[in-house]
Parts: C-alpha cells; sequence; structure tokens
C-alpha cells in the first residue's frame, strides 16, 4: 500500500485497517481527500493481509461534516460535476470493496459524513452522535448515494424526512430506524467497531466477498432474480481452496487458516 493517503490516518490492527478522517477542524472531504480514499481501496483490493476496514473521524466531536460549503460557493458547474464525480467514485468502491467496511460514528455524521457511512457494510454509534442530510437547506441534495442507500435502511419515509425535511436524528433514533446498528457510550465507537472487525477473520475471505455481493444485490433485484446466482456463487466457492480448509477445519475442531 502507498505510504501517504492525503486527508486519511491510517493505523493496522491484525487484519483490520483502522481509517481516520483528519480534516480539522470538522473533518471535511476535498479532492485530495477523496481521491485518497478511492485509492486506499484500490490498494485494499490488490492485497490479501487487510480483511476489515473501521473508518472513523479524528476527535470526538466530528465523524465527517460532509464536503466543505466553500467548494460550491461560485457556483461552477465544473467544479460540481468533479467533486461529484470523486464522491462517487471513492464511496462506490468503498461499498464494493470484498472486505467488511465499519463506520464507527464518533460525533457529527452530516450530508457527505452521512454518507460515506451508508456506503459502508456496518454502522456503530456513539450516544451523542448525531446524523443529517441537510444539502436541500442549501439548495443541493445528496449527490454520494445519499437518496439511494437510505430510503433502503430506514424506508422511504425516514429517508423523506431527512432528505427532504432536513430532520437530524441522534443515535438513538438511528438506532430504531435502523439506520445504525449499534449504539455505545461516548468514546466508544471506534473500540467497538474494531472488536466487530476482529469476527471478521472468522469466515472465508471467499464466502464473506461472495455473500457481500449477493446481499447488495437484494437492494434492487427480487429474490427471483438473486436465487440463480445464489447457487452459483455456493458452487464456485468449492473452485477454490478454501472452502476445503474450512470444512476440514470444523470436522477436525480446530481454527482454519484462509488463503
Amino acid at each position: 500500500m502507498q505510504p501517504h493517503y492525503p486527508g486519511l490516518v491510517l493505523e493496522q490492527h491484525g487484519t483490520t485497517l483502522l481509517v481516520v478522517m483528519d480534516n480539522p477542524p470538522a473533518n471535511t472531504w476535498t479532492a485530495q481527500s477523496l481521491t485518497a480514499l478511492h485509492q486506499l481501496v484500490c490498494d485494499l483490493d490488490s492485497q490479501t493481509v487487510i480483511r476489515a476496514l473501521v473508518l472513523t473521524g479524528a476527535g470526538s466531536k466530528f465523524f465527517c461534516a460532509g464536503a466543505d460549503l466553500k467548494q460550491f460557493a461560485d457556483g461552477s458547474h465544473a467544479a460540481a460535476t468533479d467533486l461529484s464525480r470523486l464522491f462517487g467514485r471513492a464511496f462506490e468502491a468503498l461499498s464494493g470493496w470484498r472486505g467488511v467496511s465499519i463506520a464507527a460514528i464518533n460525533g457529527y455524521a452530516m450530508g457527505g459524513g452521512l454518507e460515506v457511512a451508508l456506503a459502508c457494510d456496518i454502522r456503530v454509534a456513539a450516544h451523542g452522535a448525531q446524523m443529517a442530510l441537510p444539502e436541500a437547506a442549501v439548495g443541493l441534495l445528496p449527490c454520494a448515494g445519499g437518496t439511494q442507500l437510505l430510503p433502503h435502511l430506514v424506508g422511504e419515509g425516514w429517508a423523506k424526512r431527512m432528505i427532504l425535511l432536513g430532520e437530524r436524528v441522534d443515535a438513538a433514533t438511528a438506532l430504531r430506524i435502523g439506520l445504525i446498528e449499534e449504539v455505545v457510550a461516548p468514546g466508544d465507537a471506534r473500540a467497538a467497531a474494531l472488536a466487530l472487525a476482529e469476527k471478521v477473520s472468522g469466515a472465508s475471505p471467499d464466502s464473506v466477498a461472495a455473500c457481500k455481493t449477493l446481499i447488495q444485490r437484494a437492494r434492487f433485484n427480487a429474490p427471483a432474480l438473486n436465487l440463480p446466482l445464489e447457487r452459483e456463487l455456493f458452487v464456485g466457492l468449492f473452485d477454490g481452496a478454501n472452502q476445503q480448509e474450512g470444512v476440514a477445519a470444523f470436522l477436525q475442531k480446530r481454527t482454519p487458516h484462509w488463503q
């Protein structure tokens, strides 16, 4: 992997990579940090050591406040086009990564900050965290997956409340409506996400990648369209050594050694 990714601080924990968004004071996204995130995910795809990624924000107040609105102050179509493409490229790459990504929402997750959490597979939030997609209030809209991924998680009604009405939700409400999977004490989001990430090592990398593909296809395809692929990917796992290793380890009552 490259040694430096602007706006991101990396810390390896075994097979988990902790990625800290670090752009004071609100950990906002820039063209450089979005490019760095995309490059990081591409680099992760080309290696086999890191199996989980935990994304969090530097400090205790902000997870990420999205894009710096100063970038749109001049009303430039070219600037808007470039940045929206960078957002889409980075977050879609994160969503499609073959490993497991977990957002540790330690504070405010606003706009593109919430959208990067939506691109992750699992979301943990600390008490006191606030989440919102407030773009319409400044004449914009969520352009990094928010209008598509949020309804999938919380339903159309709550998605419209958050996007059309600009409602901000706290961690307890986010848990109740299905936006996040766990609420933890203030300051504990990072540790809780890392603990979840450790569990990834117990599953075959091939199985995780195949299952993730199927689960995400269920967002937009009826089960009847996905069931044939489910059976196809099941049989395809027999082409790899990890299937034999997994079964052998189970029968021998030992920990599997994944390739």
